[in-house]
């Protein structure tokens, strides 16, 4: 029984003959800033959904989406969006702590061909009384670390090319009546932090300043270090505690001469939507899709960022010769999914220059 679906699966994926350079999707929101206007610190958390539409003509895939600060939480549609559908994104800000005017921005990654879209919420937290003596400072330092106050504790990076550097800074307070001296002593070798000063007298400011190197990254794609803080030779644990920086590796195309361009691989496959079919519950089912290089330079197939748990794919790096074609096996494993259909993607990250990025659904049904 498995190995005729795993036939059915397999001529399935080759009949498609739409050509994925010729499909895209589309991300449209109604809105990309919202006003809360005035709100209470102490009346609890707001949040505002941006709905989105995918005009395009293939699914739309939201890949991930980073807040600017941990006050801001981001919800999505997991589920690919066909074409014409809606989707949304809600943000959720917390004013405890944080009076005064705020400004925040979410990013919105998908397989659009706008690959980041910038969200705003904004607002002015009307302060409880106890706390409106205090309410610049508390505004510009919302993140308690310990006795580390800080500005926010997410680094936003966005593309980073592989051959360049890209910075961000983040501002620091000493909350405590000692002297704090602060240290990142556990770093990714892509990542640097200068840390300015060093240690801070009571009350005093101060800056991290993180540095991204693509040329020393070890990942293509999408990545997220969270850091762990020393504070006078005390490692803070706990997730809350932990700075998160966010970067997302390419390679940047725009610089390409005429024959680079000319020479270019390029990325081609029947469809870009792979329908399994009915998997009997408890079933593991295999299915494939070819790759083919109809450039001329070896197409390197990067990365693949596949974040869910009943689909594993093999192989997730590869290199294509021009002319030639490498198969990738899509094992669905139905052992842990309830009955029901499914819709689930995942996104294939090249050396080509046009579809850099190329995101891939799997549709099926475990009955």
């Amino acid at each position: 029984m498995i190995r005729k679906l795993f036939s059915i699966v397999a001529v399935s994926v080759v009949i498609f003959t739409a050509s994925v350079t010729a499909q895209k999707a589309e991300i449209n929101f109604s809105e990309k800033t919202f006003d809360f206007g005035q709100i209470t610190e102490d009346g609890g958390n707001v949040s505002h959904v941006f709905e989105f539409t995918n005009t395009g003509t293939t699914p739309l895939v939201i890949q991930r989406v980073n807040a600017s600060c941990g006050c801001t939480t981001p919800e999505w549609t997991k589920t690919p969006i066909e074409p014409g559908k809606k989707g949304n994104v809600t943000a959720t800000y917390n004013p405890m702590g944080r009076p005064g005017a705020f400004n925040k921005q979410i990013y919105v990654y998908s397989n659009s061909t706008e690959e980041m879209v910038t969200l705003i919420i904004k607002g002015d937290v009307k302060p409880k009384s106890s706390s409106a003596q205090s309410a610049p400072q508390a505004n510009n330092y919302p993140i308690q670390i310990d006795a580390l106050k800080l500005n926010s504790k997410v680094v936003q990076m966005s593309n980073v090319d592989s051959k360049s550097t890209q910075t961000r800074t983040i501002a620091m307070l000493n909350s405590s009546p000692s002297n704090l001296t602060v240290t990142l002593p556990e770093l990714p070798v892509y990542l640097s932090a200068n840390i300015t000063p060093k240690t801070l007298k009571p009350n005093e400011q101060g800056a991290i300043t993180f540095t991204f190197d693509g040329t020393k990254a070890s990942e293509w794609g999408p990545v997220d270090d969270k850091l762990t803080l020393t504070l006078n030779g005390k490692k803070i644990t706990g997730d809350a505690n932990k700075i998160t920086v966010f970067a997302n590796v390419t390679e940047d195309f725009s610089k390409m001469s005429a024959e680079q361009k000319r020479l270019s691989p390029i990325i081609e496959v029947k469809s870009s939507n792979l329908y399994i079919g009915n998997i009997k519950k408890g079933n593991r089912v295999r299915g494939k899709v070819n790759i083919k290089n109809a450039g001329n330079n070896p197409l390197e197939i990067r990365r693949i960022t596949n974040n869910n748990s009943d689909i594993i794919i093999h192989p997730l790096r590869a290199t294509i010769k021009g002319g030639h074609t490498e198969s990738f096996k899509i094992d669905v494993d139905s052992k842990f999914l309830p009955k029901g259909e499914y819709k689930k993607a995942f996104t294939v990250q090249t050396n080509d220059p046009v579809n850099t990025f190329l995101t891939f659904t799997v549709s099926y049904k475990v009955i």
